[in-house]
């Protein structure tokens, strides 16, 4: 498998989600999942669309299906059915997400000026 392919059991689960599938409407695509992996390997890489590799065929012909998808709806379906059954297999907290403030460690000020709310003031 590459590093950035889809296995198996995730193609199954979104294949009836495409368009090009034998028995709909339009030309029948032979290259659905080729396609998918082309769009993961370009945003997982952090490529730009140019710099796809030659296995996926040419780079325009890939960003002009990717846009016709976006326009249409496709990718917002898949989401969505994605969505719908998620495992939270990539889900977690890191110190990048949640911050404190730097000043939330609750110490107390070692000012002589600063006092608590609810102190009385030293007459």
């Amino acid at each position: 498998m590459r590093r950035y392919a889809l296995r198996d059991d995730q193609w199954d689960g979104i294949m009836n989600l495409l368009p090009g599938r034998p028995g709909t409407v339009g030309v029948t695509a032979s290259d659905n999942r080729l396609f998918v992996e082309a769009v993961l390997y370009r945003y997982r890489a952090g490529i730009p669309w140019r710099d796809l590799p030659e296995r996926f065929g040419d780079w325009k012909n890939v960003h002009r299906r990717f846009s016709r998808w976006a326009t249409t709806g496709v990718w917002e379906r898949v989401f969505q059915h994605l969505a719908a059954d998620a495992d939270n297999e990539y889900a977690m907290i890191d110190s990048t997400i949640v911050r404190a403030h730097q000043h939330s460690s609750g110490a107390q000020k070692k000012t002589a000026r600063t006092r608590r709310s609810g102190d009385r003031a030293a007459d």
